[in-house]
């Protein structure tokens, strides 16, 4: 409890203190009036000062204005009837104590957001000549610096191990709590936290361009991005409100005036306290609080699975999706290619590789990696220029003077003249990826790379019909047969190969047709921005580190499995029932108490059970989300 909220509960003790305190110890006239004022005035000066405030800038249609003419009314009521004061200051009271309850539940919810905002780094250490460590801000490191990192610390930029090894606990990005082994070489990111050994960490980003940069920046958009429930809820409240003090006025005044016409004498104080009473009950504070609150709570309990959703919007959406459609590479499958097999066509098989390993030296493709690891000798001294990658093709470059090129048969179609590819017995059923290589304007031969599909891809296909999925798709660059060995493996119902990027936003398009449900595309994010926007909702898989997966994408998975969007869809089913219960609950009960209101069926103490009861018990399912 924040020290705000310890001031209110403070409040609210001593002022139902003072009410017990004046109720058993009775005075009379206008000094009972006078002390009643005081634990109103203490518990809901606040109330009174945000009506005022209101109405000065003419948006006086809300809660408080609502409970503001409610309170005082049972004031002039009790001073015109019996001097019974207590039922104003209690529905105060009361619906301070609902407010306080609301308070504390969203700083319980916005502490599971919050708890992913502190990945964000203090500072950055940089040694000196003499080896000790300056604190840096990270905003001030350049690109390749060199960092140290002590035990215990978060790391503050991306880069490149270049000293030291340690094991990293990522939970904070990925919600999984087994730590990552690290040693010189390997890519480190932002945010994670350094749990071992002391490591010296070459900066290959600026802090903005960073991954804890871009993840802050992704959880600080995600309340800008409103729900169709919550923009609903909006609209409602800015017509719903204003009609509620008309009826409260039409209460008040209607028919006491035909009792007057037809002969009838009105007793103008009974239908004024029936007028209070409909505004008391009509408050829509639950509708108010526990929407956003329910989606709020969603969000960060995706957070805390490593699910990053940039809005409500997003995660209402996912609750109508029917349609999964997936990238192979990096998706499905692990993205880590492995050469198998070299067959070269005049060249030694070391040249073969020697050359497409340095045609690839600039693309941050998986492929190109493998093609760069198998090689291991990039620093042999061999010029690299015009290096030129042609989507969905390949790339082609000048590796000492003659110009390479290395990709898919198109490639080679285009680049030589009459191309027919040369048979080859052992690569005809493979199901890898063939790299194909020309050296000016000749074939060199091929290379055979193979992929691995990711062991949790079959049971997230599975588990993802059994959340309402009714279609799962593949498309992919690839071959036929590799993509449907692929397919067959993890059980997709329909798989398009051999697309280019600009082919799969078609053909995305395409399934898209005539779906009143919603299609979602999941891809690496590396080369699937296009496809990625188009499609209703947009998830980045293996997105750890990778800028293009937290741009393009409506969803971001904080690692590499495909599990995890079942996880999200579960998260998203749950926080829309809850919502969904709270609506029908809250207008239910609120439209029950409104006929009893109007009918003189219903006290003032219906109206606060109406009003703060109704709001304490939707705030309390609504917290159920956070458990998703």
């Amino acid at each position: 409890m924040n020290k705000k909220q310890k001031t209110i509960l403070i409040r609210i003790i001593t002022a139902s203190l003072l009410l017990i305190l004046l109720t058993v110890f009775r005075t009379e006239g206008i000094l009972r009036f006078c002390l009643f004022l005081i634990p109103y005035l203490l518990v809901g000066y606040d109330v009174l000062k945000k009506a005022l405030h209101g109405i000065i800038h003419a948006k006086p249609f809300d809660e408080c204005l609502l409970m503001t003419v409610a309170t005082l009314g049972a004031f002039a009521a009790g001073f015109i009837r019996d001097g019974d004061y207590t039922e104003a200051v209690a529905v105060m009271l009361f619906y301070q104590t609902g407010e306080l309850f609301q308070s504390y539940a969203v700083g319980k919810s916005r502490k599971s957001i919050t708890e992913l905002m502190d990945i964000s780094p203090e500072h950055a250490l940089i040694p000196d000549e003499k080896g000790e460590l300056i604190e840096t801000d990270p905003e001030e490191v350049e690109i390749g610096t060199l960092i140290a990192v002590r035990p215990g610390e978060k790391i503050p930029l991306d880069g490149i191990v270049k000293k030291g090894s340690s094991s990293l606990d990522t939970s904070a990005l990925t919600g999984e709590s087994m730590p990552r082994d690290v040693t010189v070489g390997d890519e480190v990111i932002s945010g994670c936290i350094n749990k071992s050994g002391l490591l010296y960490i070459e900066t290959t980003k600026e802090y903005s361009d960073s991954t804890v940069s871009k993840v802050m920046e992704l959880i600080e958009d995600a309340g800008s991005r409103k729900s169709k429930s919550e923009n609903f809820i909006a609209k409602f409240s800015r017509i719903y409100t204003p009609a509620v003090v008309l009826g409260a006025m039409a209460l008040a005044l209607l028919p006491p005036l035909f009792l007057l016409f037809t002969g009838n004498t009105p007793r103008w104080s009974e239908w004024v306290y029936r007028a209070l009473i409909f505004l008391v009950i009509s408050c829509p504070c639950a509708l108010v609080v526990s929407i956003p609150l329910s989606f709020f709570a969603g969000l960060g309990a995706a957070g805390k699975k490593g699910v990053l959703i940039k809005g409500s919007n997003y995660l209402e959406a996912l609750s109508e999706a029917g349609m999964m459609v997936f990238d192979k590479t990096g998706t499905l499958t692990k993205g880590v290619f492995e050469v198998t097999n070299i067959h070269p066509d005049k060249i030694s098989e070391n040249e073969l590789l020697h050359m497409v390993a340095h045609a690839e030296r600039f693309s941050n493709h998986p492929l190109a990696q493998s093609l760069k690891n198998a090689y291991g000798k990039e620093a042999d001294g061999c010029t690299v220029e015009d290096a030129e990658e042609i989507p969905g093709k390949g790339v082609k470059t000048k590796v000492d003077g003659r110009i390479v090129c290395a990709g898919n048969e198109k490639l080679m179609a285009d680049t030589i003249e009459g191309f027919t590819l040369p048979p080859c017995e052992s690569c005809k059923n493979h199901t890898g990826t063939l790299v194909h290589v020309s050296v000016d304007g000749v074939y060199a031969g091929h290379i055979l790379i193979s992929d691995v599909v990711r062991p949790n891809s079959r049971k997230a296909i599975e588990s993802l019909k059994k959340k309402g999925i009714k279609e799962t798709v593949m498309l992919t660059g690839d071959r036929e047969n590799v993509a449907r060995a692929v397919a067959d493996e993890v059980q997709v119902d329909r798989v398009y190969s051999g697309l280019l990027p600009q082919d799969k936003v078609n053909k995305l398009e395409e399934l898209m047709q005539g779906r009143k449900d919603k299609t979602v595309f999941v891809g690496d994010g590396i080369n699937d921005a296009p496809v990625l926007s188009r499609a209703d909702i947009g998830i980045a898989m293996g997105a750890l580190g990778s800028d293009a997966a937290i741009e393009a994408a409506d969803i971001v998975l904080m690692d590499d499995d495909p599990l995890k969007i079942a996880d999200a869809m579960a998260v998203s089913g749950k926080t829309l029932r809850i919502v969904k219960e709270n609506i029908w609950f809250s207008i239910g009960v609120k439209a029950a108490c409104l006929v009893l209101g109007a009918l003189g069926l219903a006290t003032m103490w219906t109206a606060v059970f109406a009003d703060v009861g109704v709001m304490v018990i939707a705030v309390l399912n609504a917290m159920r989300c956070i458990r998703s």
